[in-house]
């Protein structure tokens, strides 16, 4: 049977789903790459919900290369020391115009645009002292020379107790806005956890008049204990370090996931990292130019764990260069209706290899439920229909091959292949389908 899609919620009710350049560009992701991209998601993903391209770190870095950053790297900034898009890279950017071109050109496909920063401000601002925009201050004056990322030397953070500190994050995001920036990932944001910059930079997107969305990383330093204050000031954050297509990376975000997936709401979201699905990295921090690792069945997992948490979802491959079998998973209706549409999403269940996990519909009377097998060799495995909150007259259908499950009325009998996985949606008699 063919089923309809039911509606995309509005973009605020549901997690971010978009296309970002790390996992194949690395550092080094050019004007016309973003656009292909950009193009492809608006012909093929856009009606699908996936709505949002992200331009990832060192965009105002002329010399960036793969495989790592480059020290005191001869990074782009304008008069007020605030990060300009490198023109080798992005010519559109010429003449100070910024990202503000290739904003508008994602802008009229239908999209909106996204881009990367560093937590506080640049090195090389603090050693030419450049004034702080609308202030009497320099550089050198707000920043914390003692505060450092551990792994990119760009920049310096910021002194919160001097006001200057405030003003070039509103400067900064004021610029964005300006360029018409609507998602902002900024990184080196938890690790550790940076509660004043969190803070600072989230009132300068309320100070810039543009509901800007705002992804904190690397998350290596996140708990639960942060919940209120990362829901006050962000829309999504990481809860780990970078994923790459390997199992372990995939298999440990089980346990992350299952302590995040309760509190997901559209007050925040726990984000599960990219996916680093079909064509990677091509000129990436990690690895050659390959397609992903990961088998079809650990990518079918990894999709189905991000959705039945409810993460965010920012494609990593290249989209125009990605397999078509990656495109058929990523415009899944009915499995993309439990990431817009669940809720009460939790595991339910972890014993040996078998893990399962449910969730509720808004609809009050569907169901969800994935059945993962952790296992390294395929596996039978019988699933009792109370455990995962179905009745002996529920109707069960696997929505990632599109096909009804007979079932005994007590149990659902399924082989899953190694490190596979399955997602249900269960309906009770009556249900419209």
């Amino acid at each position: 049977m063919t089923r309809q899609p039911r509606p995309i919620p509005p973009h605020q009710a549901r997690p971010p789903m978009g296309w970002n350049s790390w996992d194949c560009y690395g550092t080094t992701v050019t004007e016309d790459e973003v656009l292909a991209n950009a193009v492809f998601m608006r012909d093929h993903l856009l009606a699908h919900g996936w709505d949002t391209v992200v331009v990832d770190i060192q965009w105002y870095e002329p010399t960036a290369r793969a495989h790592g950053y480059n020290t005191d790297a001869p990074v782009v900034l304008d008069a007020y020391g605030r990060q300009l898009p490198a023109p080798n890279r992005f010519p559109s950017a010429a003449a100070g115009a910024g990202f503000a071109p290739l904003a508008q050109r994602v802008h009229d496909l239908g999209l909106r645009f996204g881009l990367h920063i560093m937590r506080g401000i640049p090195r090389r601002a603090v050693a030419a002292r450049l004034p702080v925009a609308g202030t009497g201050f320099t550089a050198d004056e707000v920043a914390d020379t003692g505060s450092v990322c551990p792994w990119n030397s760009d920049n310096y953070g910021l002194n919160h107790d001097h006001p200057g500190a405030q003003a070039y994050y509103d400067s900064q995001v004021a610029q964005f806005a300006d360029w018409g920036v609507d998602f902002v990932k900024a990184d080196d944001m938890l690790f550790p956890y940076h509660e004043r910059e969190i803070a600072a930079y989230a009132l300068a997107i309320e100070r810039s008049g543009r509901p800007i969305e705002l992804s904190l990383s690397p998350g290596t330093d996140v708990s639960l204990a942060r919940l209120d204050h990362l829901r006050e000031h962000a829309t999504m954050w990481r809860i780990c370090d970078d994923l790459w297509d390997r199992w372990e990376d995939v298999e440990a975000q089980f346990a992350r996931m299952a302590r995040w997936a309760p509190w997901q709401s559209e007050r925040g979201w726990a984000d599960a990292d990219m996916l680093p699905l079909g064509h990677v990295g091509i000129r990436a921090e990690r690895g050659e130019d390959r397609l992903c690792s990961l088998t079809h069945a650990e990518q079918t997992s990894l999709l189905t764990l991000w959705l039945i948490s409810r993460s965010p979802l920012m494609m990593g491959g290249d989209l125009p260069t990605s397999p078509p079998e990656t495109i058929d998973l990523l415009t899944n209706d009915e499995a993309l209706a439990v990431l817009w549409h669940s809720r009460d999403n939790r595991e339910v269940l972890r014993e040996r290899d078998l893990v399962l996990w449910t969730a509720g519909d808004v609809d009050g009377r569907t169901r969800y439920a994935a059945v993962f097998s952790l296992a390294d060799a395929p596996s039978r495995v019988a699933v009792p229909l109370g455990s995962i909150g179905a009745g002996a007259d529920h109707h069960v259908r696997e929505v990632w091959t599109r096909g009804d499950v007979p079932h005994d009325g007590r149990d659902l009998r399924l082989e899953l292949p190694a490190h596979g996985a399955c997602l249900f949606r269960l309906t009770p008699p009556g249900t419209p389908a």
